[in-house]
This record gives C-alpha cells, structure tokens and sequence, in this order.
C-alpha cells in the first residue's frame, strides 16, 4: 500500500510503499478516507519530545476516518473516526491507505458530516469540547472567552460555547486571519491579544461587557494572566496548551477573593468511552453548522509538502490528507 513514511526522526515524511498491516486480534483493518497532519505528528516525529525516539521506518497519523474492513467488533463497511499511538509506542498510524486500529480506539459514525470535515475536527474538537463542558462545568447563560480562537481548539470552543446557549462568546485572536475565523465559528466580539497584560485585561472586560465565567486557554503566557484578571467569582480558567508561554502570572489575593479556579486539561485523561461520547456529541452540532475548524484537503502523495507547511503556517488551518 502507499503510505506517508517516516525514514529518520526529525525529517518529513515520503510518500512511499509500506506494507499492508494484517488482522490482529483486538484490532480492525480500516481503509482510510481521510487523516489529518496535527502539531503531536510533528512532535512525535521530531525525535525530541518526551515519547522518546520512535522507531523508524513508521507511518505517522494520531488519528482519521475511514471505513472498517476487516473487524470482530464491527460489521464491514462501517464507517469509522479513530486514534492510534502511532509516534508514541512502536505502531503505524494513519497516513497511509490502511491502518490496523485497537477496537476501544474506533468511533463509529452515524453523522452526514463529510469525512474531510470530520477529520479535521477529530481530537482538537474533543479537547475544546470537553475543556468547556468537563473541565470547565460550562452552563447556559454564562460568559466565555476563548484564547487563541483562530486555531482548531479555539474555532470548536467559539462555535460550541455558542451551541450551547452561551450569553456571549468573545475571542481572542493574535492575527486578522485569526479573527476572521473566530468570527466565522461564532464569536460574538474579537480582541487582538497584545504583550502587555494590563492593556490587554482591560480589551478583555470592554469586550465582555465585564467578567468572564469560563476562560478556555490553549495558549497560556500572558493571554492567560490578562484573562484571569476579568473572571468573575467562582470563574473558572481551563488551560490545554502553552503556544504563548509556559508560564502565567496570578495574584494570590485575586485568586482567593474571587473563589476563582484555575483548571489543566489532557485528552490523555479521557477514557475511550468519555473520547466516543465528546465527539459524538460534537458532531452532532457539526451536523448543524454550529462546530467545524477550517480546512484545506490534499492528497497524500503530497504528504511531505503538507508536512513543512504544517511546521510553518498558522495551525487555524487544518491539513486533511486523503489517499
């Protein structure tokens, strides 16, 4: 079969023969319609993070859509978004034509959403979803800012916050293209972040018209000191990422007056059946144009071009490769 093949730790991936994976137990076959190229491929594949060297030659991909083919747990041609390890234990994921996939890691689909669409929603859609809802105890009727709300996490938090009855959804942007595609997923307000944290708290309150219930964070660094100063008592900070920086300053009596909660979020932390119902529910709003993360599909012959524009561009921009 063809496939996107890592030869060496750090370099792209080369669209070249790889072979079929066979049936297993505990595992179905699943022929792939479409995966897409996320910042973990990259990091796994790097060779220098915190999963070790991966062993090579291997196929890159956390995670896709396809049809099951060969399988014990569902019936052929079911159709099907799923995870793999691929980059983090010795396993091929899913840039390739076929992937052998763990039953527990398989989601089947009931949704109209397009398979390209579905992919480039996948876990980034699962995290913004469960890091308002779960994470963040989101209610009706409250207030939510999202940081960085032009990437993937930020466009699903934007459009499920709004899904979900929110008062009023503002975003946080670094770029115009940015803003536009949290305008675009539903925000209600947009405010370009800036370096100085007074300022940018102060853009954060004329946004929100005051406070904040619910902050969702990818991003960390100095957006997220800004944003703690507007939460309003018992508000709740969930941060998921550190593009900004990894560390954030708060006041010890801010915290403490306001009852405020600052809260860290994995998808690591989801069982398989949490993973299965957050993107089942979500692709329920998907269904309806309330959720979806902007995308670009290509095929995967062109694995390696996707790969540098993948390190290089904007990640608001989902690649979603099809074989």
């Amino acid at each position: 079969m063809h496939a996107a093949v890592v030869r060496t730790a750090g370099t792209p991936p080369e669209y070249a023969e790889h072979p079929t994976p066979l049936p297993a137990e505990g595992s179905t076959v699943v022929r792939v319609t479409a995966a897409p190229v996320v910042p973990l491929d990259l990091l796994c594949a790097s060779g220098s993070s915190y999963f070790g060297v991966p062993r090579t030659p291997y196929v890159p991909g956390v995670q896709g859509v396809g049809v099951a083919e060969r399988s014990e747990v569902l019936e052929p041609g079911t159709r099907v978004w799923f995870a793999t390890s691929a980059g983090m234990k010795p396993c091929d994921g899913s840039l390739a034509e076929r992937c052998l996939v763990v039953d527990d890691d398989l989601v089947p689909l009931t949704t109209s959403v397009d398979d390209v669409a579905v992919a480039a929603l996948g876990l980034s859609a699962v995290a913004a979803w469960m890091a308002l809802t779960w994470r963040g105890g989101f209610r009706a009727g409250e207030t939510v800012l999202v940081l960085g709300a032009g990437g993937a996490v930020g466009q699903v938090a934007v459009g499920a916050a709004r899904a979900l009855g929110a008062a009023r959804v503002v975003a946080a942007c670094r770029s115009e293209a940015s803003a536009d595609r949290a305008r675009a997923a539903g925000a209600d307000r947009v405010v370009l972040l800036t370096d100085d944290e007074g300022q940018l708290a102060a853009r954060f309150e004329a946004a929100l018209g005051g406070t904040a219930d619910v902050v969702v964070d990818p991003v960390f660094g100095t957006p997220a000191s800004a944003a703690a100063r507007v939460l309003s008592p018992a508000g709740r900070l969930v941060n998921l990422g550190g593009s900004a920086g990894d560390r954030a300053t708060f006041s010890s009596a801010m915290l403490r007056s306001g009852s405020l909660d600052l809260r860290g979020y994995t998808n690591n932390a989801l069982t398989p059946a949490q993973r299965r119902e957050a993107l089942t529910a979500l692709l329920r709003h998907a269904e309806d144009g309330a959720v979806a993360v902007a995308h670009d599909a290509r095929p995967l012959s062109e694995v390696a071009d996707a790969w540098r524009v993948q390190q290089a561009q904007d990640a608001g921009v989902r690649l979603v490769l099809v074989p």
